[in-house]
């Protein structure tokens, strides 16, 4: 009798113990499910996006970036290959999907880099960033302790060549990886873009613009100008002289930096002519004509600033390739 008893009470605590966990485990997704509803209209899926929401409405609106991936879509992706954000995709359960990254291997070495490609017409710019951990001021993005940088630009400025109609693609690829893979320090960061760079042209033969986004080292009050009450972020264009077909990218250079001017007085600081033993002096623009290098502020330029200036500049850059 002692015994039934016994084994009624173990069976009641192992009963209490699966309705405790099935509870939990019931309230943990509901709590996703109500979380990924609520903030659908406020999420961002990408780096373009989550920017633009930062810096609308005076950037205070976004607390933080979730992504729409949450517990209950990778399940149904795991289980049956469906996906929450695409219903569609139950017609598709047990078919294979196209994947949209492309692998890039270099023979000779271990390492493999992977660039996300998106389905785009052909793309007329290409932005990327030697310097890619080159920051600009945290003060506007401090109470999400966010530290915007050059990579961050390149994104606005992506956004904004397409709200002027031209296609632009942004190098994703961490250079500070390439160069610890390839032993290289950061005096031979021309050297890792470089490669990346030559692999896009091969790609995109005909892109109009190619610009390597950089920002200064200088004092505010040298790189920021007010224009109808509105501040800017200053820009300096960069043209190596050690290329012996420098004088193309010198005139290109001077062409987009008087027509700026033009729309915006002393917006451009001008030409910067480097050679020498002590700097690059190339700054890989003998790999083509339509190649800038682009100063965009400097350390103490905000965010805001930035934008101001690729709102400002991007229409112009875009009319001239369109011409």
């Amino acid at each position: 009798m002692r015994m039934k008893l016994k084994s009624k009470k173990k069976k009641k605590k192992k009963y209490k113990i699966l309705k405790v966990l099935v509870l939990l485990l019931i309230s943990y997704f509901s709590f996703e499910y109500m979380t990924y509803s609520v903030l659908k209209s406020k999420l961002a899926t990408s780096n373009e996006e989550f920017l633009n929401h930062m810096l609308r409405d005076s950037n205070h609106y976004l607390l933080y970036q979730k992504s729409e991936e949450n517990v209950v879509s990778k399940i149904g992706k795991y289980f049956m290959d469906f996906d929450l954000q695409n219903p569609i995709s139950l017609l598709n359960i047990g078919k294979d999907e196209n994947k949209t990254e492309v692998v890039y291997q270099e023979q000779n070495h271990n390492a493999t880099f992977i660039r996300n490609s998106e389905t785009l017409k052909e793309p007329k710019v290409y932005i990327y960033n030697t310097h890619q951990n080159e920051n600009y001021s945290m003060k506007t993005l401090e109470p999400y302790n966010i530290t915007p940088n050059v990579m961050m630009a390149s994104y606005l400025m992506k956004e904004n060549f397409k709200k002027n109609g031209v296609e632009a693609i942004v190098e994703e690829t961490d250079f500070q990886k390439y160069l610890k893979e390839h032993q290289l320090n950061h005096a031979q960061s021309y050297q890792a873009s470089r490669e990346f760079v030559t692999q896009i042209l091969k790609k995109y033969p005909t892109l109009k613009l190619i610009i390597d986004l950089h920002r200064d080292a200088i004092p505010k009050s040298s790189s920021t100008i007010t224009l109808n009450k509105k501040n800017y972020a200053k820009i300096l264009f960069i043209v190596g002289l050690n290329n012996q077909n420098y004088q193309k990218n010198l005139d290109l250079a001077t062409n987009l930096s008087n027509q700026i001017n033009d729309a915006y007085p002393k917006l451009s600081r001008g030409i910067m002519k480097k050679t020498g033993a002590t700097v690059n002096g190339l700054y890989n623009q003998d790999l083509n004509s339509n190649m800038i290098l682009l100063e965009l502020g400097a350390n103490e330029n905000t965010i805001d600033e930035i934008q101001n200036t690729v709102e400002a500049i991007t229409p112009i850059l875009s009319k001239y390739i369109n011409s």
